[in-house]
């Protein structure tokens, strides 16, 4: 990897990966699948050429889930505490990282959302709600 990489681990630490920037894109998905697949409104999800990313500790361990009507849609998973994990796209050369996995910080900003028509009917941008530092 050419670039000081990004880590990330599932939340037991048995599984652990890095990547490397230039990255291909990252954006919110609101489609119904990653609402389902998040558990929350929309998934923020990083790309990255398969070239530069690599598992570090635990790809044995890595259950899946491919949608049998999606065409680029699959879950991957640690079985041990169900963190969702980054998994190779079917149809391109690219990872897919869900960012809430990252433990370091990619620097990059999510640059849009798509699938904004299928949003849940009950989400309101994080700027619309009170704000505070710690659980209220």
């Amino acid at each position: 990897m050419s670039s000081t990489p990004i880590t990330g681990s599932c939340l037991c630490g048995s599984i652990k990966f890095e990547a490397a920037a230039p990255f291909a894109g990252f954006r919110y998905c609101h489609c119904s699948r990653c609402q389902k697949a998040s558990g929350s409104a929309h998934a923020a999800n990083l790309f990255v050429p398969e070239t530069q990313f690599k598992w570090v500790a635990g790809e044995a361990l890595l259950k899946r889930f491919d949608h049998p009507q999606g065409e680029r849609f699959a879950v991957w998973f640690c079985p041990e505490c169900g963190t969702r994990m980054p998994h190779k796209i079917k149809t391109t050369d690219n990872m897919l990282i869900p960012a809430g996995v990252l433990d370091t910080d990619p620097v990059a900003r999510p640059t849009n959302s798509i699938f904004w028509k299928s949003k849940a009917v009950w989400y309101h941008s994080p700027q619309e709600l009170p704000q505070f530092d710690e659980y209220k």
